[in-house]
């Protein structure tokens, strides 16, 4: 066999259910209510609360309510075709595992290593929004922290390099990361339990907000609505709209963490897809009224600020009571995304080791517990690192990229399975999937053209890191490679 025929080799279908019954088992307390509440804890946190008004400000003006509702289409199309998927094949890859039944190794270990650098850097950068809210909302009370170590060390200068900001670290990044490390270590099912608390609270201060807020919406705010570009690819015009939406579009991508629960799930052939789909519904209703009425209480330009709907808030009086309320949300609201984070990617190294593509430690399951725990502490100790070191500009857009890669990847895959195993049963299909597959594929593979051009050479950076780990490590102990030897 050729190392091209090699490098494309696909796992079927059958064979990784198969391995799925000899794998070591993982706790099923799953269900689809669960697996709602877990995509909306992973997605309502830092998008909503702060992205949205760096995007208002600086790329899309009023029509951030547009380029939110964009980056929903492209997360819906994805998600219809991660539902197919996940019904299928209840595994916790999620998009790596899809891909490998369907585009080959070498695809995989990309959409793999990629989602990793999702997980990651959306733990990190949520966890570099909560730091900033809970300092602002602790300063109410005066409790003063040292600029040093709230801040992160490293900036974004004017041409998109790195810079020295003169902080230590951001201390209180690093600490929610490991307090909620340490949950996710002791059972996904006290991870689930604490998300969904934390879901409640903040869609109801959400719901409240809104209700509130549109009393004092001035229509003039959102006029014009698409305000003219600057002469500057996307600051403002229909490219800033465009760039908005890919930046803001790792806001939505909270329904993969639920596809790698699906090993978690009572039935994952029902429960997976209502549970995705119920999520990202749901999430881009409170997203694009939440930002309507925000653009609405206060002029776009004031919202480049670390915490936009405090802005909003402040700028009409009557609404002070509800200040307090709107920070225990976005704070809340941002703990359970970091949660979710760190609950999703121990999982897709799991199954990459499973796959042979990464060392048999991260395999590993706790005796007691029933979780990946190695994988777990891993990924804390890199997301801690990360979140103390890295500005949340910097983090945002790489979780972008890599999300619309992995999304893109899967759109495509669903139909390249269709014809290759048409005969599989399929206990969710994707409605009218040639177009809807094609169009998913064509936005979010489309989105990542407006990203800004630095991220594109960190995830060259990356994925050159990437492949040569694979070709070190995971190209010598493929397992599939190691079966086709043996079948020789």
């Amino acid at each position: 066999m050729s190392l091209l025929a090699r490098l494309f080799a696909v796992r079927s279908v059958d064979s990784i259910v198969k391995d799925l019954e000899s794998a070591p088992p993982l706790k099923r307390v799953l269900t689809a209510r669960s697996l709602t509440a877990i995509g909306l804890g992973s997605t309502i946190g830092t998008g909503i609360f702060i992205l949205t008004g760096t995007v208002a400000a600086n790329h899309a003006g009023p029509a951030l309510t547009l380029a939110l509702l964009i980056a929903a289409i492209g997360s819906g199309l994805a998600a219809l075709c991660y539902a197919e998927f996940a019904a299928m094949i209840p595994v916790s890859g999620s998009a790596y595992t899809y891909s490998y039944a369907t585009m080959g190794e070498a695809i995989a270990w990309f959409v793999g290593w990629n989602l990793s650098l999702e997980y990651l850097m959306s733990a990190s950068a949520v966890a570099v929004g909560w730091s900033e809210y809970v300092v602002n909302a602790l300063g109410d009370f005066g409790v003063q922290f040292p600029a040093t170590l709230v801040n992160a060390p490293f900036g974004k200068g004017e041409t998109g390099s790195l810079t020295l900001t003169g902080a230590l670290i951001n201390l209180p990044a690093v600490f929610i990361i490991l307090v909620l490390g340490a949950i996710c270590y002791v059972g996904v099912r006290e991870s689930s339990g604490a998300n969904s608390i934390m879901v409640v609270i903040k869609v109801a201060v959400i719901v409240l907000f809104i209700g509130a807020g549109l009393a004092f919406v001035d229509t003039s705010n959102w006029a014009p609505y698409v305000p003219p570009n600057t002469g500057t690819f996307g600051e403002f015009g229909w490219s800033g709209v465009l760039q908005g939406a890919g930046i803001i579009f790792f806001s939505y991508v909270g329904f993969d963490t639920a596809c790698t629960t699906a090993r978690e799930t009572r039935n994952p052939q029902r429960d997976v897809p209502l549970g995705i789909l119920a999520g990202l519904g749901i999430s881009a209703l409170l997203y694009i009224g939440m930002a309507a009425v925000m653009t609405g209480m206060v002029p776009y330009t004031q919202l480049d600020v670390a915490a936009p709907v405090a802005v909003a808030l402040d700028a009409h009086p009557e609404l002070k009571w509800l200040g307090g309320l709107v920070k225990l949300g976005a704070i809340v609201g941002m703990t359970s995304v970091v949660l979710m984070s760190l609950l999703g990617q121990p999982r897709i190294f799991l199954a990459m080791s499973e796959d042979g593509l990464l060392p048999p430690a991260m395999r590993k399951v706790h005796p007691k517990y029933r979780t990946p725990h190695i994988a777990t502490v891993w990924t804390v100790v890199r997301a801690a690192l990360i979140a103390g070191l890295f500005p949340l500009d910097v983090l945002g857009e790489l979780i972008s990229i890599g999300i619309l890669l992995a999304f893109t990847a899967v759109c495509i895959g669903v139909l390249v399975l269709r014809r290759t195993r048409p005969d599989t049963p399929r206990p969710f299909r994707v409605p009218l999937a040639p177009v809807t597959c094609v169009l998913g594929a064509i936005v979010c593979g489309g989105m990542t053209y407006f990203l800004p051009a630095d991220t594109w050479w960190r995830l060259a950076i990356w994925t050159a890191l990437g492949f040569s780990v694979y070709a070190a490590y995971g190209y010598r102990h493929s397992k599939l490679r190691a079966s086709e030897s043996r079948e020789q």
